[in-house]
């Protein structure tokens, strides 16, 4: 006797809880390189507000090399605008397209939390669909060791 094809729906209500939960993984690491990037322009602001003209910092040349520079004019910072431009601002203007980075950070790590519940809630309903299947399936296999037991 057949159980209705109930492990074969059970293997894919796995399948769809094994997707779901990479998912998730891979939006928590979305998450974590964001945050990642707002602690560097929280290091960025620190520097702006504390350097000054004439203060000596280590400047990133590539492959994991620095070399020793002093700041000509901390009133000439020069900021990404995205999309591959840059501006030159003021310390105070550097400052705030920095915190409006952050901002816009903040929002879409909004969103990506938003996600998240989504993924925990399709979870939470695939489970629910897992357990009515196994108890549907143990009680088909209840109903055909009755059926043997009877014969």
């Amino acid at each position: 006797m057949s159980l209705g094809g109930g492990g074969g729906a059970m293997q894919q209500i796995q399948e769809q809880l094994q997707l779901l939960e990479q998912e998730k993984q891979a939006i928590n690491a979305e998450i974590q390189n964001i945050r990642d990037e707002q602690s560097e322009i929280d290091e960025a602001i620190e520097a702006i507000e504390t350097l000054g003209t004439g203060s000596t910092v280590q400047v990133p040349v590539g492959g994991d090399a620095y070399v020793r520079a002093e700041i000509q004019d901390i009133e000439e910072v020069v900021v990404t605008l995205g999309g591959g431009y840059a501006a030159e601002r003021d310390s105070d203007g550097a400052i705030d397209s920095l915190e409006h980075k952050k901002d816009a950070l903040d929002d879409r790590i909004d969103e990506l939390r938003e996600e998240i519940q989504t993924i925990e809630s399709e979870t939470d309903d695939l489970e629910a669909r897992a357990q009515q299947a196994q108890q549907q399936q143990m009680q088909q296999l209840q109903q055909m060791q009755q059926q043997q037991d009877d014969e």
